[in-house]
């Protein structure tokens, strides 16, 4: 049941309703991962990587208010409870205990990779059934991929 009113059809709803449930839940867990790398990094570049990655952390987070919103707004719950995060999500496990700054680094080109490729997939989804949704993910994603540069500039 919805309490609003969705001016799209039942079907473009599901389609952009699925689009944005995935993407609330791949940018939850990013932020999460992102945090753990944070506070388990360790190594020479310590300080810049733990700096980068609060950045990745801030962006998801900005992000996923703003695709739970949408969700909102057009009649979609939102769900990130974590039992929902943990079920859905394409990002790997982050290793347990302290994390050497190169393999935290990897972990964040990772992690960045499978959720942009969802991404992607969810901006081709939502382009004819709604260019709303489609551009709040397309915004995300630019996003998402310049912190994806960033990090794999550290792995040259």
């Amino acid at each position: 049941m919805s309490v609003v009113k969705s001016p799209l059809s039942d079907a473009d709803l599901k389609t952009v309703g699925d689009a944005l449930r995935g993407a609330l839940v791949d940018l939850v867990d990013l932020s999460l991962v992102a945090k753990q790398v944070h506070w388990n990094v360790v190594g020479p570049r310590f300080r810049s990587v733990h700096l980068q990655l609060d950045e990745v952390v801030d962006t998801a987070r900005q992000h996923s208010d703003t695709v739970a919103e949408r969700a909102s707004a057009i009649g979609v719950n939102p769900d990130g409870r974590a039992a929902t995060v943990a079920a859905q999500s394409a990002i790997g496990s982050v290793p347990e205990g302290w994390i050497k700054d190169t393999d935290a680094v990897q972990c964040l080109v990772d992690a960045l990779g499978a959720v942009i490729a969802r991404m992607r997939e969810r901006i081709e989804a939502t382009e004819k059934p709604d260019p709303v949704s489609q551009d709040i993910l397309i915004g995300l994603t630019a996003d998402l991929e310049k912190h994806a540069w960033m990090f794999q500039a550290e792995t040259a």
